[in-house]
């Protein structure tokens, strides 16, 4: 067990590392050196300075005076042996430095200091030797010996030299009479002599070291090398290749001539006893134990004997860790990677006195990975004490200190506790973040957010707009007649654990927590929306607001044509008394069409044939009640079409139903609408594009004609569709025709049906295609064929087109039939729409003629908007301008009509 005590501190006996104190005044602190080609271009005779720098370290080194710091940038080597002979003063020493975060180490052939004094050289890489002559108060940190078979010399009568914190791959000699050399938390590999060599070097220190005993001894002091120690050292043993002394190898070796004074504790020697070598020599005396040494020297009571050597070393468990002695002369406070001395809490502390250094150059270290981070209430009122909890995923209990920043511009809590509290004085949406550091300067980092609210009560507050597709994102799945409901402007002190919305229209939605929630209406309308909140306090807020829910202006967006049910092929007719369902596939993936995007409303051409009797077809979004309206008329045993511009419903599908009997329908699917999307629209008089019976004479079966529509007669070259009113005359055969955009890619759809001795007519919104133009086609007889442009569709077109739920605006069969030549005004379209989508249907006709349809006030164009034919019902599509929300429709001189007309949405100014 760790046991409880006074914690020993790292005085007695330290070795403080200089620190780089400032010049004087009138000279610079710092010279430079950098020898990088992309550096300021470098001179041994300049000033040295930043801008200015020295090419050679030798150069700022007899350059520096005292106080002075030579910094050295590390991008490539330095091709010199760098000579220190110029000395600082007590407490201003000339220093040699590398310069941090420089990408790798300063490289130079060799170092050798001679003659000087009061010199610190950091962070150099040598490949050659180290010399160290006839200096005094020398300190040489962090130096790497590259060469193993150059070693570092100490000599010539040299005091006070201190070598700390290296990686030496050569032995180290002290020699020539050097005094109070020091030798602390270095990685010092022996050749064929000893690790550390101390011949005639009185009073060396050899304390915190990794050792690798080679030939000879891992430390000697020899020669004359009295008052010397060993302490806290790690020793290690290996087989060498070939040793030029014979005699055994040994841990540690004292000369009979150095054995006055000097001493040894605290020592981990791995890998004894072994062949060929022994652990002690002392005064001439091989001893196999620390017992044998003890009792024959005093020495060595605490050392400690270990077999192998894999399980020795910096880690959890290791004999070295927290055994040492704190108080050995020459303890450093930081071990060879500059981290600071540590008690491992799960290591007993068996060192002096209760101490925990570790024996060896490296310091057991704890480990941070990862932390969490826990926040009890991290949505509160102000005044709220809030408690942040971090769980640290690291080796050593109780070891780190952690510091909490809580975002609000206070100061951090810097504690040894895993928990901190504080209480806000202000709102603010705040980042708590949390620091795990190890001693050793390790650290995880996390955050979260949190919420500080007004110490008020909890008041629901919401806004419920229109949720529409993104322009950015069209292909995004939005329903038609969709909101969003947004609760976060609500007065919320305390987390909210359950919200209700009820919607009005019968639909609840429960939530938990406070969410942005979205819902489809089936039916525009006016309703009431009520959100209730309750908070983790118990409290509970309504608020209601009343909701208009209206389809909303959108653009054309035209496809290819496609047929979308055809009940031929399925053997399901549609029949008087029941709806069948039509899926508008708007958006396509590859695997095929799928679902309506965020379409609002659907352009079709719908066709009625076979019908068992006289019957009519509504078409209407589905979901919502069949309206009175009507779409396409059609005889028993007949064919009928139409095109139908009709909003799609909450579930992306259209609704179709016969009045009466039964009838094969075939759909095809040519364009739709969509807010944020699509072309915008501007209506024209009625403006005739092709009359085949004035040029180019009839269209025959089998055969195609490209029509120019763009580019010509007021419509712009870059209109993406064009709406045309296509009437078919003089057929010879029933037959159909196909307008479409690309000559050669002829969709298996239609537009209009065709009968011979009968005028037909229908409206058609086609995509324009190469060149401005479209391609027309009839698939047998020939006919002579009529295109009056009514619209076009363009990026900077006029209009928005806003759909509408089905709705009747006049019938005649109440008022009186149209005359012959007559015309009635048609209201109800909203006062700002400059257009509408009409259907129109003549009816009860007494001779044949026509229609026409325009904008009210407007001349009176010289086109049709559909063909009636006696004992006939017959509907057309018709798109229009519109005035003051209304229309005009005009009878030709043939018979009296009845007209009926349904809206189905209306053009305002985009």
């Amino acid at each position: 067990m760790r046991p409880t005590r006074t914690t020993v501190l790292l005085t007695t006996g330290l070795v403080t590392l200089l620190g780089i104190p400032a010049a004087a005044a009138d000279t610079p602190s710092t010279l430079y050196v950098n020898n990088s080609a992309s550096a300021p271009r470098c001179s041994d005779t300049g000033p040295g300075s930043e801008d200015a720098p020295f090419c050679t370290i030798s150069a700022g080194a007899k350059a520096a005076r005292p106080g002075q710091t030579v910094q050295v940038l590390a991008y490539k080597s330095y091709d010199e042996t760098v000579t220190v002979d110029r000395s600082g003063e007590p407490g201003k020493p000339i220093s040699i430095v590398m310069r941090p975060n420089t990408g790798g180490p300063v490289r130079v052939k060799g170092l050798k200091v001679q003659g000087a004094s009061h010199v610190v050289v950091r962070g150099l890489t040598t490949t050659g030797g180290v010399q160290v002559s006839g200096s005094t108060d020398i300190e040489l940190d962090r130096i790497t010996a590259a060469s193993q078979t150059d070693a570092v010399v100490i000599g010539a009568e040299s005091v006070d030299v201190r070598l700390t914190r290296s990686n030496l791959l050569s032995p180290v000699r002290i020699e020539g009479g050097s005094r109070g050399t020091v030798l602390g938390r270095n990685q010092i590999r022996g050749g064929t002599t000893a690790a550390v060599d101390a011949v005639w070097g009185p009073g060396t220190i050899v304390t915190n070291n990794t050792l690798y005993l080679s030939c000879d001894a891992a430390v000697s002091f020899r020669s004359g090398s009295t008052g010397s120690g060993a302490f806290n050292n790690l020793i290690y043993t290996s087989a060498p290749k070939s040793c030029v002394n014979p005699d055994p190898r040994s841990g540690i070796l004292v000369g009979q001539d150095s054995a006055t004074g000097t001493r040894a504790d605290h020592n981990l020697l791995a890998g004894f006893p072994a062949d060929g070598v022994v652990p002690y020599k002392w005064a001439d005396v091989v001893h196999a134990t620390p017992a044998a040494l003890r009792a024959a020297t005093g020495q060595g009571a605490h050392d400690i004997l270990t077999a192998n050597t894999w399980d020795v070393g910096p880690w959890d468990r290791s004999p070295n860790v927290d055994s040492g002695d704190s108080a050995a002369p020459g303890v450093l406070p930081t071990d060879y990677n500059g981290y600071p001395v540590v008690d491992d809490p799960l290591a007993p502390n068996t060192g002096k006195d209760g101490g925990f250094i570790d024996r060896g150059a490296h310091e057991l270290q704890d480990t941070v990975r990862d932390v969490q981070l826990e926040i009890a209430q991290n949505w509160a009122p102000v005044g709220t004490t809030v408690q942040a909890k971090a769980v640290a995923d690291n080796n050593w209990p109780g070891t780190l200190t952690y510091r909490y920043d809580f975002g609000d511009g206070t100061a951090p809590v810097v504690t040894r506790e895993a928990t901190a509290d504080h209480v806000y004085q202000s709102p603010c949406a705040c980042t708590v973040s949390v620091k795990a550091i190890t001693a050793a300067g390790n650290e995880a980092y996390r955050q979260q957010p949190i919420k500080v609210t007004p110490a008020s009560p909890l008041a629901t507050a919401f806004t419920a707009q229109p949720y529409l597709p993104s322009a950015s994102d069209p292909n995004q799945l939005v329903t038609p007649l969709a909101i969003e409901v947004d609760p976060r402007s609500s007065t919320m002190p305390w987390p909210i654990v359950r919200m209700d919305v009820d919607y009005g229209d019968g639909a609840k939605e429960v939530s938990d927590p406070i969410i942005t929630t979205r819902h489809a209406y089936k039916q525009p309308g006016t309703y009431k929306v009520r959100v209730t909140l309750q908070d983790a306090k118990g409290a509970t807020s309504t608020a209601e607001r009343t909701v208009q829910v209206a389809y909303t202006p959108a653009g054309y967006v035209a496809v290819h044509p496609s047929r979308v049910l055809d009940t031929r092929m399925t053997s399901s007719p549609v029949q008087g008394g029941t709806a069948t369902p039509i899926d508008v596939p708007v958006h396509y993936y590859s695997s095929g069409p799928h679902h309506t995007a965020g379409a609002s409303a659907a352009v079709l051409n719908v066709t009625v044939t076979g019908a068992t009797e006289d019957t009519h077809l509504s078409v209407w979004p589905s979901g919502q009640p069949r309206p009175v309206t009507s779409n396409v008329n059609v005889k028993a045993g007949g064919t009928s079409s139409n095109t139908v511009t009709v909003p799609i419903g909450a579930d992306g599908k259209i609704s179709a139903q016969l009045n009466s009997g039964k009838a094969a329908l075939i759909v095809d699917f040519v364009g739709y609408y969509q807010p944020n999307a699509g072309q915008r629209f501007t209506p024209l008089a009625p403006t005739r594009a092709l009359d085949t019976r004035t040029a180019g004479g009839a269209l025959g079966g089998g055969q195609a004609r490209t029509v120019k529509v763009a580019g010509v007669n007021g419509i712009p070259a870059d209109a993406t569709a064009v709406a045309l009113n296509l009437t078919g005359t003089g057929s010879t055969e029933n037959a159909h025709v196909i307008a479409y955009p690309e000559a050669d890619k002829r969709p298996a759809t239609s537009n209009l049906n065709l009968e011979p001795g009968k005028d037909k007519s229908n409206q058609a919104i086609v995509p324009v295609g190469p060149n401005g133009t479209i391609t027309v086609y009839t698939n047998t007889g020939s006919t002579h064929l009529v295109l009056d442009a009514v619209g076009y569709y363009a990026k900077d077109g006029k209009a928005l087109f806003t759909p509408v739920v089905p709705q009747r605006l006049a019938d005649t069969r109440s008022t009186g039939k149209l005359a012959p030549g007559a015309t009635t005004i048609v209201s109800g379209i909203p006062a700002n729409a400059i257009g509408a989508a009409l259907n129109v249907t003549a009816t009860d006709t007494t001779g044949p003629g026509f229609l026409t349809v325009y904008g009210h006030g407007a001349t009176r164009p010289e086109a049709s908007s559909l063909n009636t034919r006696p004992g006939e019902t017959v509907p057309n599509h018709v798109t229009t301008p519109a005035a003051d929300g209304r229309v005009t429709v005009w009878n030709s001189y043939g018979g009296a009509n009845h007209v009926i007309t349904d809206l189905f949405g209306y053009f305002t100014q985009g």
